[in-house]
């Protein structure tokens, strides 16, 4: 198999990317950005080496605790769940929370052979039995794993005496309710809230 044929295989790695977006990325990474394609390897190679997850929250980072969690500024009350790290930069980027974070890296799903043990809920009881910790927020996706997940997490925090929270699911800002799917409004309508 030629180096060029490697490459268009190399890239599918990456969600979306499917052999006719491949073949694109690699023409052009050959053809037209060299230098671009050597620095994009550099800088994978350095984050391959270098990038880890944080000991605290497990988010990933090239330090061994990453920015938000030694941010002193950052409240231990509440403790927000994620399912990725992409997460955190969406929470980050489109509100004003200030807790604390822990990453699943993925979420309860027994027949991909994703379990407590997997996620390491250990440290999260860990970081839940702190004393200021007061407030659990599941902001896992609403697939049926996440859905499951999250109930499981709620069950935790519910031992551990901590309040539990979900994340709202529904009618997106703007969104007409002629084009929001059934199970979307089921949720919505089931979680509305009053005024």
């Amino acid at each position: 198999m030629s180096l060029v044929s490697q490459l268009m295989d190399a890239l599918q790695i990456m969600p979306g990317v499917g052999p006719k977006s491949a073949q694109r990325l690699a023409f052009f990474l050959l053809q037209k950005d060299r230098s671009g394609a050597r620095h994009l390897a550099s800088i994978l190679n350095q984050a391959l080496d270098q990038v880890k997850e944080c000991q605290q929250c497990r988010t990933l980072t090239e330090h061994n605790v990453c920015a938000l969690c030694s941010n002193d500024q950052r409240s231990w009350r509440q403790l927000c769940v994620v399912e990725s790290p992409a997460d955190i930069i969406q929470i980050e980027q489109a509100t004003d929370y200030k807790g604390r974070y822990f990453v699943l890296h993925g979420k309860l799903s027994p027949l991909d052979g994703m379990g407590p043990s997997e996620l390491k809920l250990n440290q999260l009881i860990d970081i839940l039995a702190k004393p200021e910790c007061q407030e659990l927020i599941v902001a896992t996706g609403s697939t049926v794993e996440g859905e499951t997940t999250a109930q499981y997490l709620a069950g935790l925090a519910e031992k551990g005496g901590i309040k539990a929270s979900r994340l709202a699911h529904g009618v997106p800002l703007g969104g007409d309710l002629e084009y929001i799917d059934n199970n979307t409004l089921a949720h919505a309508f089931a979680g509305r809230t009053h005024y």
